[in-house]
């Protein structure tokens, strides 16, 4: 069957319209490679044809169309937001476009609304923060009153510890708002006494004594319903511009509601029903900006990969996910595992997880489900080994080194291989520091993270490095046609051969910094693969 793609063309103009004027795409330079329309009309049945039009700028097309939602919707796409409301529909337009089964499916969610610091008077300022657990909710816009403040060095700061501190303080009014410097004593002993002292809100900001006390500080008070009045956190740098004389701020911390949220699920039937092979990748970002590497990376490729498969049946069932609420805690994906049948979960042959592709200070990294480096602290289903292999072997073959990512289920894999479900998956890095000898190998900062704006507002359309995201995404095709095909070497299931490919048990390496044993091959590892 052909597909008209003109109206996934359609369905997305608008969005990526607005993104496209402050970006430019990355110009396809296969000479020989078909043109746009070459590849929405044919079957992309066989590695070459597939891998040459999954492109990276097909990739960052979709990513444009994030950034313009989040950028209609107050920076974000996180869950319980309009950012991510109108994310799940543009993944549903694009997929129904490409002929896809599309199904959206709720599940419970609480969403906490973001709590708001801003500086009214003597400077106006939006302030970074966050509530304190236990906090109470309120919106409190007064005066700010500092209790016992260390700003200078060596800013040994012992305020509002002591019931004391608040004596001469005119805290009589309908809205004061205590300033209170970290230090000496529990953030919990602070806000009550703030509150026993007539506070109708809190700020406590870092204490600021040594680099490691500079940021944004949020913090526990122990527990639910600590105090009644809302406490939220600031940096150092915002608590001294709030402690200046005649500050004024306006303080809010909404309670959770509940705002059920939703997955997209889009299928590619099979001719085997029963035999599916599943990839999938969290859609919301966090609170705090778009998510365009977290992850609009692992999102759009396989929108990209999904147009790009439209035309092919495959003989087995594909099945695609787009996961809401990973940043909530894994959420949407465990929902969706927990709602299936044991029949249903016995039907998922396997699972590819795809989050953070392209991180602008990236390595390649692999789930490691052999164990080869990192010691798993979780557990490794039965013919995750063979799709660990399968992904290594692309890389071997496009002579691109890798290294072992630890298999810790930190990512929306978890609820599969806690039900025995084969997965594995790619990864770039996040918070953690690249190395020199990963800088060698890969080029990028040592020092620095693999992702600088990791869970930031800066992780944008720019947050994104390019090869890095090419790369992954022809790893991601390869694999999904591999299984696509057969799964025989994963769960025993018949299949058939991939066109235009021979078996091959391939070499192990370049592994990366992990020389040598760092991932490579089992032993009996033989797919089909297209060597040509």
């Amino acid at each position: 069957m052909t597909i008209d793609r003109s109206r996934r063309r359609v369905a997305r103009a608008g969005l990526v319209a607005a993104a496209m004027a402050a970006t430019t795409l990355i110009p396809v330079s296969a000479a020989a490679a078909p043109s746009q329309d070459g590849c929405d009309t044919r079957n992309n049945n066989t590695y070459d044809k597939l891998l040459e039009c999954v492109r990276v700028d097909g990739v960052r097309e979709h990513q444009a169309a994030f950034q313009a939602i989040a950028d209609a919707n107050g920076g974000i796409r996180a869950a319980g937001t309009e950012g991510y409301e109108q994310s799940v529909d543009y993944v549903v337009d694009t997929m129904e476009a490409a002929g896809w089964n599309v199904t959206v499916e709720e599940f419970p969610f609480i969403f906490t609304p973001p709590p708001v610091l801003q500086q009214l008077t003597p400077v106006t300022g939006t302030y970074e923060t966050g509530a304190y657990t236990g906090s109470g909710f309120a919106e409190v816009s007064g005066g700010v009153i500092g209790v016992d403040l260390a700003l200078e060095p060596p800013r040994a700061s012992t305020s509002a510890c002591e019931a004391s501190d608040f004596v001469g303080l005119d805290f009589s009014g309908p809205a004061d708002i205590a300033l209170i410097q970290r230090g000496t004593c529990s953030f919990a002993i602070k806000a009550l006494n703030a509150e026993a002292a007539g506070a109708e809100a809190v700020i406590i900001f870092n204490q600021g004594n040594d680099p490691t006390r500079e940021g944004l500080i949020v913090g526990t008070l122990g527990g639910p319903n600590i105090v009644a009045i809302p406490v939220v956190g600031a940096s150092f740098a915002d608590g001294v511009s709030l402690s200046q004389a005649g500050a004024t701020a306006f303080v809010d911390v909404d309670p959770p509601e509940s705002r059920p949220q939703k997955n997209v699920i889009a299928e590619l039937p099979g001719r085997n029903d029963a035999n599916i092979v599943m990839a999938g990748a969290h859609l919301d970002s966090v609170q705090r900006g778009p998510g365009i590497n977290d992850n609009g990376s692992g999102s759009a490729a396989l929108l990209e990969i999904a147009e790009q498969l439209a035309n092919h049946r495959p003989q087995n069932t594909v099945r695609f996910a787009w996961w809401g609420a990973e940043e909530a805690g894994l959420i949407g994906s465990t929902e969706w595992v927990a709602q299936r049948t044991q029949e249903q979960l016995d039907e998922i042959a396997l699972y590819l997880n795809f989050d953070m592709i392209g991180s602008p200070n990236h390595i390649f990294g692999i789930y490691d489900a052999d164990e080869s480096t990192f010691t798993a602290t979780a557990p490794i289903p039965d013919g995750s080994i063979d799709l660990e292999d399968t992904l290594e072997s692309f890389f071997t073959m496009r002579g691109v080194p890798y290294e072992d990512s630890a298999f810790s289920g930190r990512s929306d894999y978890q609820a599969f291989i806690n039900n025995g479900i084969p997965a594995s998956g790619l990864f770039t890095g996040a918070e953690g520091i690249k190395s020199p000898a990963q800088v060698a190998i890969w080029g990028g900062t040592a020092g620095d993270q693999y992702d600088p704006c990791y869970h930031l507002a800066c992780d944008t359309y720019d947050n994104v490095n390019l090869e890095a995201l090419d790369v992954n995404s022809d790893a991601i095709a390869f694999a999904v046609l591999t299984y696509a095909y057969s799964t025989a070497s994963v769960n025993g299931v018949p299949g058939r051969k991939v066109p235009s490919s021979q078996s091959l048990a391939a070499p192990a390496g370049p592994e990366g910094t992990f020389l040598p044993g760092g991932g490579g091959l089992a032993d009996d590892h033989d797919h089909d693969l297209d060597v040509d």
